[in-house]
């Protein structure tokens, strides 16, 4: 007798349960539904007011046996379910998000050949700033030599004091110009502002926002609409999911050929200038489509550590690599502790020549 009465309460649970399963998908799609005219009209999903109103309601009508901290907690729970799915809708429709394992953007350079993000390992590299043609030729000379093709030709330089170089301007331009044209490569340089463009396409064939521009939204509505592809360097506290809606201000505006930078991000370690995420690196790689290379320079500040932080970058998947060198760096004008030497920049070659790996995304299974 009593084991049929379990089985019949048992039964009016398993009832229940399909009807709060059902009543739970309702309350999903109607969520989902406000989740996408908020979005529409640009506000926020999360609106503490409104849950808290919610949790009122429920408390003032709880005839138990439950508690009201359980009923809160539980409801709670269903809350954050529907948030959570109101963002996973609202990612999907994303540009910059990948949407399967083989998609993956192509950034094709000039000569039709050069490629990055197509599964090989491209190398930038350069001095931190054009500071005389000597330099850019000398450096170039060493950098083509072991087939890089990208050249930095930084003329424009946001430092932290208004004192430190501030970079050669449109000068330096012309002498990384010519110098690349000598060599048969690409110059990519820094952009300060819209401004800038009309002056700058004569020069450059890849720009390059900077980490302090990374969420300067009219400045990446602008490389929207250039010609060029686009260097984008992570913030220098950015979290991924700002990188990613920083390259989509890029990407939606009209331009899809985004390289990412992993730069490093601000810690409170002090043995490095930044602390390089390379765990961020493989999350970018399964997210988004787009090519992402480290900076093994600024995320380090320090030559002494570039081959072991070369060796990793390529390991974590990463499509290519960026090093700054110098003919002499302890007299550079600007980052002279992090610049390479010629022999340490064929020091880092020659490691990631060694690593035999692919850039492909790699989800654990």
């Amino acid at each position: 007798m009593a084991e049929s009465s379990i089985q019949e309460l048992r039964a009016q649970v398993d009832v229940i349960n399909l009807q709060i399963l059902e009543l739970l998908n309702k309350r999903a799609v109607l969520a989902s539904d406000i989740g996408k005219i908020q979005q529409q009209a640009g506000t926020t999903f999360y609106d503490p007011q409104r849950e808290s109103q919610m949790l009122t309601a429920l408390e003032q009508n709880n005839e138990g046996p439950f508690s009201n901290e359980t009923v809160k907690a539980l409801f709670k729970e269903i809350f954050r379910a529907s948030l959570a799915l109101e963002e996973k809708e609202s990612k999907a429709k994303i540009l910059v998000q990948r949407k399967s394992a083989d998609e993956r953007t192509i950034v094709t350079l000039p000569d039709g050949v050069t490629k990055i993000g197509d599964g090989g390992f491209a190398i930038v590299s350069g001095p931190c700033a054009v500071e005389s043609y000597e330099e850019m030729d000398e450096t170039a000379a060493v950098l083509a030599k072991r087939g890089v093709k990208v050249l930095r030709g930084m003329v424009f330089k946001p430092r932290t004091s208004p004192y430190d170089y501030q970079g050669m301007g449109e000068p330096g331009l012309k002498i990384a110009r010519q110098v690349a044209n000598k060599y048969g490569m690409f110059i990519t340089s820094e952009i300060m502002d819209a401004s800038q463009i009309s002056m700058m396409s004569d020069y450059v064939d890849i720009f390059w926002v900077g980490a302090r521009n990374m969420q300067n939204s009219f400045l990446l509505k602008a490389m929207g609409q250039v010609r060029q592809p686009v260097f984008l360097k992570r913030g220098l506290s950015a979290t991924l999911e700002e990188f990613l809606y920083a390259a989509e201000y890029i990407v939606s505006s009209g331009n899809p050929n985004v390289i990412l930078i992993e730069r490093g991000i601000r810690t409170f370690e002090k043995a490095t200038r930044n602390t390089l995420d390379i765990g961020g690196v493989a999350v970018m790689k399964l997210e988004s489509h787009l090519p992402i290379i480290v900076d093994i320079s600024h995320s380090a500040g320090r030559r002494d550590i570039a081959v072991p932080l070369a060796r990793v970058a390529k390991a974590s998947g990463a499509d290519g690599l960026m090093v700054e060198v110098h003919p002499n760096p302890p007299v550079a004008m600007s980052d002279a502790k992090q610049q390479l030497y010629f022999h340490q920049f064929n020091q880092v070659m020659d490691a990631v020549e060694q690593l035999n790996v692919t850039s492909e995304p790699v989800a654990a299974k």
